[in-house]
């Protein structure tokens, strides 16, 4: 069946109200989550909040952005405070829940690109230390379902690790601490690699990656194994959606981020394309019952007016779907 979900970001800064705003829209038949809420400041942006989970390497918040450093202190204890409140409050929430729900972290690439070490170049210039961070973001995810499914045993927890800088790690297009240089592009294997040791921390539970460039290297994200991609459909060139059709067509389910986050919320244009461009590449409407209808990109810009009617919208976009899989079976 076609569901409904989010992305992970609301705006806002009550989580016990944004639980309850997705719970209401989604966890009817569809696939709601833990929102994360970055208005609420450090230690709830996606970097940041995904540094809280990591095992043996704190963090800590210098004006250059996030830095490994040797021991926790304030901005660590703060990040896990904010944890601490959004497990709490998911718990009352979901209280009872047996169906699915989604959990969101930062993917190791992106963290890499992100986190600096202690002398301010990033961590992806250093191929120790990135190893380090992946093995370490891995077994933190791993802890972080344990806990979760301790507070939800009846819930099925699904882990989308969230890429938004794989396309400038893959492409060689950050600068180094001197700002003079480059590091160099990623090799695609090690790439894969890095992911496919993250999602292996989900074990049997299922997973996706989540991307919302225009050029996200859908190749490189089949061959790390990677059950489900979340994607911005309304970015993809021909041959991308070419890809996405062999991807799909192998048994990879797709989350289509085909509705707006900025302009208009006109759904049925939104709409009118996305099939265009699914029937141009020889997707069958059968196989519209496998995907999951998602917003293009986090909703944490918008007011909280405007999340809600983008979340109903994608909520409706899943049900008309689904009508035309089965109409056009």
């Amino acid at each position: 069946m076609t569901l409904a979900s989010g992305v992970g970001s609301l705006p806002g800064t009550d989580i016990r109200e944004a639980l309850a705003e997705v719970r209401d829209t989604f966890a009817g038949a569809d696939l709601p989550y833990l929102p994360e809420l970055p208005g609420r400041g450090p230690g709830s942006d996606l970097v940041g909040r995904t540094g809280g989970l990591l095992v043996e390497l704190p963090l800590d918040l210098q004006p250059s952005g996030w830095r490994l450093v040797d021991r926790p202190g304030r901005d660590a204890r703060r990040t896990a405070s904010l944890w601490r409140q959004d497990l709490d409050e998911l718990a009352e929430a979901f209280e009872g829940y047996a169906g699915s729900l989604k959990l969101q972290v930062c993917g190791p690439w992106t963290m890499a690109s992100v986190l600096q070490l202690g002398r301010g170049e990033r961590v992806l210039a250093d191929p120790g230390a990135t190893r380090d961070l992946v093995e370490s973001l891995a077994e933190g995810v791993r802890a972080h379902l344990a806990d979760v499914a301790r507070l939800l045993p009846q819930a099925t927890l699904v882990v989308q690790l969230d890429e938004p800088g794989l396309s400038a790690v893959i492409e060689g297009r950050l600068p180094t601490a001197s700002g003079y240089g480059r590091i160099p592009a990623v090799d695609r294997q090690r790439l894969a690699d890095g992911i496919r040791t993250v999602l292996a921390a989900a074990g049997d539970r299922p997973a996706l990656v989540h991307c919302c460039a225009a050029d996200v290297p859908i190749a490189v994200l089949h061959s790390a194994g990677a059950p489900a991609l979340s994607v911005d459909t309304s970015l993809l060139s021909r041959s991308a959606w070419d890809e996405v059709a062999t991807v799909v067509e192998s048994g990879t389910r797709l989350y289509a981020g085909l509705l707006p986050t900025s302009g208009p919320l006109d759904r049925a244009a939104a709409v009118d394309r996305f099939l265009a461009a699914w029937r141009e590449v020889g997707l069958p409407a059968s196989r519209l019952a496998d995907l999951v209808v998602t917003p293009a990109c986090g909703l944490a810009g918008l007011t909280p007016q405007g999340a809600r009617d983008v979340q109903r919208v994608v909520r409706d976009t899943a049900r008309q779907l689904a009508d035309i899989a089965e109409e056009e079976s």
